[in-house]
């Protein structure tokens, strides 16, 4: 029986794609409230839209003027519990624990946070894979627009594969984003991971 062949991972060059879109003008959440109010089915569908934010601003922070919250990061792979980065508490300490992933595993990535004070619109989630200090891999996610709410909403990233075999075995260390159309950067944070040949 021939050996499987290995296939080294290929360094992937850290080059920004051109986008041709350009963000609308930025409104404040009031000025949307109070735009065509003349129009019922329009005012109905915005408090749907809107929620709590539809009756005055929600502030879940006073003391924070940003207004996404990032709370954490959970790691979602089949068949097994989720794994979870607190983004609340010190953000150094997270490149020191580091996830264990089986290799060749289908997983996906989601990102818990609050929206306070106004509307965020065109949030991003960009992410950049280094092993050894090269540039393996990159993604970035439109997340979307998001209106203030009490609650915690959420982004998943589409699911992946983890490389697999003798070469991709080892330490990844990962440099995340969350940013938006405005260039904001609302979070910023290293994490790592391990990819072995089995959970243990």
């Amino acid at each position: 029986m021939a050996e499987e062949e290995e296939v080294p991972i290929e360094p992937v060059p850290d080059v920004e794609e051109d986008s041709t879109y350009k963000p609308p003008p930025e409104k404040t959440l009031e000025e949307m409230i109070q735009q065509d109010t003349e129009d019922e089915s329009l005012r109905k569908y915005k408090e749907t839209l809107l929620g709590n934010s539809a009756s005055g601003a929600v502030v879940l922070e006073p003391n924070n003027l940003n207004r996404v919250l990032v709370r954490k990061l959970v790691l979602v792979a089949e068949d097994r519990p989720e794994m979870q980065l607190d983004l609340t508490g010190d953000l150094e300490k997270l490149k020191d624990e580091a996830f264990t992933i089986k290799e060749g595993i289908s997983y996906k990535i989601r990102i818990e946070f609050h929206v306070q004070r106004e509307i965020v619109t065109g949030l991003k989630y960009v992410q950049r894979t280094f092993r050894k200090g090269i540039l393996v891999d990159k993604m970035t996610q439109m997340v979307g627009s998001y209106a203030p709410k009490i609650e915690i909403q959420s982004y998943t990233t589409p699911m992946e594969d983890a490389p697999s075999g003798l070469l991709a075995r080892g330490n990844y260390t990962i440099k995340s984003l969350f940013t938006d159309d405005d260039g904001n950067e609302h979070l910023k944070w290293e994490w790592s991971f391990q990819i072995k040949k089995d959970w243990n």
